[in-house]
C-alpha cells in the first residue's frame, strides 16, 4: 500500500517544485499538496495521512499551529517542519509538535530519506494504539532533581554550557530531546551527534534558555504510583548502563563516534519504560505483575499485555525523532541482539552486555528482568572471549 504524504506551503512555486522533485516517488507515495494550513486540515479531515511536511512561515496559521492541530486530531500522523534558518527561534517552538526539522531549501535526497526512514519505523510496532500514543509524544518528563539543576544553572548570571551538558547527559528525557534537535537537518551539521554534552554545546546557552525557561520543553517526572519501578532506580540503571557501555566500547578501542553511540544508547535503552509509565501506567503495572507471578522477564510480559515491548516503543520514538540509526538499533534489540543482522561489535553489543551486567549487580528484584548475556550472539560475533574483560572494566568503573 502506498504511503500517504501531505505537503503544505503557502508558496505555489514551492509546491510545484516539490511535485517535480518528488516525481520519482509517485509509485510509492500518494502525495497531496496544500497551499494553506486550512486546506491541509480539510484534506486531513477527509482522509488519513501517514506523514505531513509543513512549511513554518505561513499566513494566518503557521507551521507550529498547524502541526499542533494535527497532533490533536490525527495522533498517528508523523509531523515534519520545513523551515528557513532565519526562523531558528520559531522552529525551536515546534519541538513539542514536530518529530523532525528540515531546512529550506531541502534537496530531494534528504527529504526522501527522511520520509522513508520515518514511515518504515512503523514495522517496529504491531500495535496501532501504541503507534498513535508514541507518535503523539512531544516530550517526556525528567528526573526532578536533574531538571531543577538545569533550571538553576540556566538562571545564573553566567551559565556554563558544559555544566548544563553534564547534567543533561545524566537524564533520559533531556538527552533524547537535545539529540533530536541537534541531529535534525535544520542544524545542518556534517555528521550525526550521539553525545548529549556535545549536543548541548551545539545548541548554546541562548537556545537552551529558550527551550527550558520559555518554551518549557522539559518537565519534572511526576510518578503515578503504578507501572514503574522508582524513578530514581530507572534513571540510576540507565546512567550506569550508559557509562558501562561506553567503557566496553573503549575497551574495544573503537572510534569516538561509536563510543558516543554506545553511551547514548545505554542511557536511552529503557526510555520505552518511561513512555509506557507516562501514558499507560495501569497496563505497565499489569505487565510487571504478570512478570512477577509467572517469573518471566518483564519484556515477555509486555508482549502479552501490549503486543510489543518497551524496547520497540522506545526505538520507535527515537527513530521518529531522527536519532542516529546505531542508537535506535541498540535500543530496539538490546534484549535480543541475536535478532539483529550485525556481524561486528557496535553500540548494540555494548549496551546489551552493560544492561545485563548492571541488572545482575542490582539483583533480579529490581525489574524482574533476566540478566543473562546472550552468549550465542557473542560467539557468533567471535567476541565470547572478551566478556570477562568487559565485566572487569565495568567493575573497575563502579569502584
Amino acid at each position: 500500500m502506498k504511503k500517504r504524504i501531505l505537503f503544505v506551503d503557502d508558496e505555489i512555486n514551492v509546491l510545484d517544485g516539490l511535485r517535480r522533485m518528488l516525481r520519482t516517488m509517485r509509485h510509492e507515495w500518494d502525495m497531496q499538496f496544500a497551499p494553506s494550513a486550512r486546506d491541509a486540515m480539510t484534506l486531513m479531515r477527509e482522509s488519513s495521512f501517514d506523514l505531513i511536511v509543513s512549511d513554518m512561515r505561513m499566513p494566518e496559521i503557521n507551521g507550529v499551529q498547524l502541526l499542533s492541530q494535527v497532533k490533536e486530531c490525527c495522533p498517528g500522523t508523523i509531523r515534519i517542519i520545513l523551515s528557513g534558518h532565519a526562523d531558528s527561534d520559531l522552529t525551536l517552538r515546534a519541538v513539542g509538535v514536530a518529530h523532525q526539522f528540515l531546512s529550506k531549501p531541502c534537496d530531494a535526497e534528504t527529504l526522501i530519506g527522511t520520509v522513508v526512514r520515518a514511515t518504515e519505523l512503523r514495522s517496529l510496532l504491531s500495535n496501532t494504539r501504541l503507534e498513535q500514543i508514541v507518535t503523539q509524544i512531544g516530550a517526556l518528563p525528567s528526573l526532578p532533581g536533574l531538571y531543577s539543576q538545569v533550571v538553576e544553572e540556566l538562571e545564573t548570571i553566567s551559565p556554563s554550557v558544559h555544566k548544563v551538558g553534564e547534567i543533561v547527559a545524566r537524564d533520559i528525557s533531556m538527552s533524547a530531546k537535545v539529540l533530536q534537535i541537534v541531529n535534525s537537518a535544520f542544524f545542518g551539521l556534517p555528521r550525526s551527534i550521539s553525545n548529549p554534552v556535545e549536543a548541548v554545546a551545539h545548541l548554546g546557552i541562548e537556545k537552551l534558555q529558550l527551550l527550558v525557561l520559555s518554551i518549557h520543553a522539559f518537565s519534572r517526572f511526576e510518578p503515578t504510583g503504578a507501572g514503574l519501578e522508582s524513578a530514581d532506580q530507572l534513571w540510576a540503571h540507565s546512567a550506569a548502563t550508559g557509562a558501562m557501555a561506553r567503557r566496553i566500547a573503549e575497551a574495544e578501542q573503537v572510534n569516538r563516534r561509536m563510543t558516543d553511540e554506545a553511551f547514548a544508547a545505554g542511557t536511552l535503552h529503557d526510555i520505552g519504560k518511561l513512555i509506557l509509565a507516562s501514558t499507560l501506567p495501569d497496563e505497565l503495572a499489569r505487565a510487571r505483575r504478570l512478570a512477577a507471578d509467572q517469573r518471566i522477564p518483564t519484556w515477555h510480559a509486555e508482549l502479552e499485555v501490549f503486543g510489543s515491548t518497551h524496547a520497540a516503543v522506545g526505538a520507535y520514538m527515537l527513530g521518529l525523532w531522527g536519532l542516529p540509526d546505531p542508537i535506535v538499533e541498540a535500543v530496539a534489540f538490546h534484549h535480543r541482539p541475536s535478532d539483529f543482522p550485525r556481524s561486528s561489535f557496535g553500540a548494540l553489543t555494548a549496551v546489551h552486555v552493560a544492561d545485563a551486567i548492571d541488572l545482575g549487580r542490582r539483583g533480579i528484584e529490581y525489574t524482574g528482568e533476566a540478566s543473562a548475556v546472550d552468549e550465542a550472539c557473542l560467539a557468533k560475533l567471535k567476541l565470547a572471549s572478551r566478556l570477562p574483560i568487559w565485566c572487569e572494566v565495568c567493575a573497575q568503573g563502579g569502584r
